[in-house]
């Protein structure tokens, strides 16, 4: 029996996990190879009662599951991780129906303890307060923090694969420069039209996460699991993370831009699919750390108070 703990050292709280040993090993296993690490704490803002964070885990971007259920239905407590890199656990009412891979169960003794957590994890995303950091680390062993380089076949590869592993390590657990400078309003492009910052703060969500969930880790299951021709992987990476990157670059988020450069440039040594999978997905990391910190980071006290939107219709258009 493995058991792997989260501890939230601002909140005083932590809890045990045990692992499935019977199902989902594609996945369980990266996760246990991962740790420990620490990680960026988030709350679902849709779905209901649950919490996630972003494990270093890079192949639970390829995962293939072997049991699925239903989230909505199952007890709290249980643990799940998905293909977009998150750890999940339900701690009260659910309202997607989203089928999940579970990968074990926290010990009932901590299960009482998961409404108070979730609600001082919300209180921290939504209400934006102290972000919480999840210390992430087997029973019985020592926490610690580090994400797995990948190995690729080609030299000219190595250091950029160190570089965009290094500055995920900082990612994971505090948000850079440009992002606080991003989410204070500062743009110093001038993004912005008529000096807003919501809907610039808006843009950059939106683009962000389908960067990483979709486009960066859909390549990396393109290369892991199907048979694409590898010109035709290089083809798409060029059409999919281009032009979203230089936009996020233009609103501030210089290193990723910086970043996307150097692996379009990249594109052209790469031989191998084993090497086309591993930069995408030490990207995809990278790039899913990055999209969590925006979620803490966006101004959520905004949206307070009651929703009333009533649009007076004449004739055909709103007024």
């Amino acid at each position: 029996m493995r058991q792997f703990q989260i501890r939230w050292e601002s909140i005083g709280e932590s809890v045990r996990v045990t692992l499935d040993e019977e199902h989902n090993a594609e996945i369980v296993e990266p996760l246990w190879g991962a740790m420990p690490y620490r990680t960026l704490q988030g709350h679902a803002l849709v779905a209901g009662d649950c919490f996630y964070h972003v494990p270093p885990a890079h192949d639970l971007i390829h995962a293939t599951p072997d049991h699925k259920v239903d989230r909505k239905i199952q007890p709290n407590g249980t643990v799940f991780c998905s293909a977009v890199q998150h750890l999940t656990v339900k701690y009260g009412e659910l309202t997607e129906p989203m089928p999940t891979s579970p990968i074990g169960h926290v010990v009932p003794g901590d299960v009482a303890r998961l409404p108070r957590i979730g609600q001082l994890i919300w209180e921290s995303v939504h209400g934006n307060g102290t972000p919480v950091i999840a210390h992430v680390s087997r029973v019985g062993q020592a926490e610690g923090h580090g994400v797995r380089r990948l190995e690729v076949t080609a030299p000219s590869l190595r250091p950029l694969i160190e570089r965009i592993a290094a500055e995920t390590e900082k990612v994971l657990t505090e948000p850079t420069g440009e992002l606080v400078d991003m989410h204070e309003g500062t743009f110093s492009s001038g993004a912005g039209t008529k000096k807003s910052v919501l809907t610039t703060l808006v843009a950059v969500n939106g683009e962000t996460r389908p960067l990483g969930y979709v486009s960066y880790a859909g390549l990396v299951r393109a290369a892991r699991l199907t048979d694409m021709p590898q010109k035709s992987l290089v083809d798409m990476a060029r059409i999919l993370l281009v032009k979203p990157s230089e936009f996020l670059g233009y609103c501030g988020m210089a290193t990723l831009w910086e970043f996307t450069k150097e692996v379009n440039s990249a594109l052209d040594e790469i031989t191998t699919r084993d090497d086309f999978a591993a930069l995408m997905a030490q990207m995809t990391t990278y790039v899913n750390a990055l999209g969590a910190w925006n979620l803490q980071l966006f101004p959520w006290s905004l949206a307070e108070g009651t929703w009333s939107y009533r649009p007076t219709v004449t004739g055909s258009a709103y007024v």
